[in-house]
């Protein structure tokens, strides 16, 4: 699943996005409304997690700019207000769940993937697939062949930032902008590492190999 953080207190983005990341998701923060209307406008994202009160653009304004405009991406909205009137505003504004701060992370994931649920029965399926591989983005399982293959969340995600890009070549420096959320290091080898025990886990008798390197420019995702 891919979740933007929009967000401007650094320490609720910083909980939000370690919590999603351990997960196996892929996050990306943007720290004010502006920046993440933005976001939402060029790229596509499963869901979205909205403050409110944030500068430059407040959260209710994204979200009916949003909605003005046709994007339809599932948004949770969080706040420090807990009046029937404030929940009854976000959600007529467009938004598609309210919480209130503080809130529970558990409760914060199952109203994600609730959200997520409602809006692929609509527009888009929950697997992603690729040959004889298929990603289950509800339940985070991966299967080959009817099997399933047991990776660890970060393994999950990097799997899923490749089958959502397949046929793409992808550089080390998006892998680990996406993946990791690091600036990229010329002398780590962390993406090549992962990658190389990912390929391992996906390795199947008669089954072709789907994550290629191209020498110089990344890794592309495809059946050969």
């Amino acid at each position: 699943m891919n979740v933007l953080v929009i967000e401007d207190d650094q320490v609720t983005a910083d909980f939000i996005l370690r919590g999603l990341k351990q997960e196996g998701y892929t996050v990306t923060h943007a720290p004010n409304g502006h920046e993440g209307f933005i976001h939402l406008s060029e790229y596509h994202y499963d869901a979205a997690v909205v403050d409110i009160m944030m500068p430059v653009m407040d959260g209710l304004t994204l979200v009916d700019k949003l909605r003005s405009r046709k994007i339809m991406t599932p948004v949770l909205l969080l706040s420090a207000r807990n009046s029937v009137g404030d929940r009854v505003r976000g959600l007529q504004a467009g938004g598609d769940d309210y919480m209130i701060k503080p809130f529970a992370f558990s409760e914060l994931i199952a109203r994600l993937q609730s959200l997520v649920r409602r809006s692929q029965t609509v527009t888009e399926p929950d697997q992603l697939r690729i040959g004889d591989l298929s990603m289950d983005l509800i339940c985070r399982k991966v299967y080959r062949n009817g099997k399933e293959i047991i990776l660890q969340p970060r393994e999950l995600a990097l799997l899923e930032y490749f089958m959502r890009h397949k046929g793409r070549i992808i550089s080390k420096t998006l892998i680990m902008e996406h993946v990791w959320d690091y600036n990229f290091d010329p002398q780590t080898n962390v993406v090549e590492s992962r990658v190389c025990k990912l390929r391992g886990k996906l390795k199947q008798p008669d089954s072709p190999e789907l994550i290629h390197t191209v020498k110089g420019l990344g890794y592309i995702c495809e059946v050969r």
